[in-house]
């Protein structure tokens, strides 16, 4: 596994697992982040995507806090050929619905940083944005990948949170790793697992859906919560 540093950054340019990309049987990936620090290496792993699935055409979508810690240009010169960099809002001049073109055009969704906010919206089924809207609309899987401050994991709210959206069968949650926070310089936060993860865990899902065998159960307690977070 490729070591990452305190902002989520890999240490190394060595790809995941030898170089070997898991497999990811879609043509169009919507890529959503968020605004955690995580997010700063976002274009090492949008140069992996590019290289690992040559064919693959990705949008990303940038939420407004997630402009703190990456740039819409980083980004988007790295995807000039296979796909482009949105904001996430409805622009004001647009004859078109943008949460409606992108729940269309995706046949995956990886959340990849996931902030507790985004994750608290996403479960409670709010829709002011048009990502958060494309997530509830979509047919296609959606993989969110917690970040989460010191305390964020024992948190109630983000249990309750969790195993709402454990419940959907289109959702797989991809469980965050301990890291070290950028705040406390502690090993007390949590972060996501490398992308390479989330999309083995992606496909997994589609495949699951695609044969009808998908479907979870919410935990029940907070030791079903905690194994819950364990399960690939």
């Amino acid at each position: 596994m490729t070591a990452v540093d305190g902002s989520g950054a890999p240490v190394t340019a060595s790809p995941p697992d030898g170089g070997q990309a898991p497999a990811l049987n879609v043509e169009r990936l919507l890529l959503v982040t968020t605004g955690s620090a995580f997010a700063t290496g976002m274009p090492y792993w949008v140069d992996w995507l590019r290289l690992s699935y040559p064919e693959l055409a990705v949008k990303m979508v940038l939420t407004r806090s997630a402009q703190r810690f990456v740039t819409r240009q980083a980004l988007a010169g790295r995807l000039h050929r296979s796909g482009e960099v949105l904001l996430d809002e409805w622009p004001e001049h647009e004859g078109t619905a943008r949460h409606v073109e992108l729940a269309e055009w995706a046949q995956a969704v990886v959340v990849y940083p996931a902030t507790f906010h985004f994750v608290a919206r996403l479960a409670l089924g709010l829709a002011d944005s048009p990502a958060l809207l494309a997530c509830h609309c979509t047919r296609a899987p959606v993989a969110v990948a917690p970040a989460l401050p010191p305390g964020g994991l024992e948190s109630a709210a983000f249990q309750n949170h969790w195993a709402a959206l454990a419940a959907r069968p289109d959702v797989v949650l991809a469980p965050p790793h301990p890291g070290v926070s950028l705040t406390t310089g502690r090993a007390e936060a949590w972060v996501p697992p490398l992308l390479p993860e989330v999309i083995a865990m992606l496909e997994h899902r589609r495949a699951e859906l695609e044969a009808g065998s998908a479907g979870r159960l919410p935990p029940a307690t907070p030791s079903a919560y905690a194994a819950d977070l364990a399960r690939p």
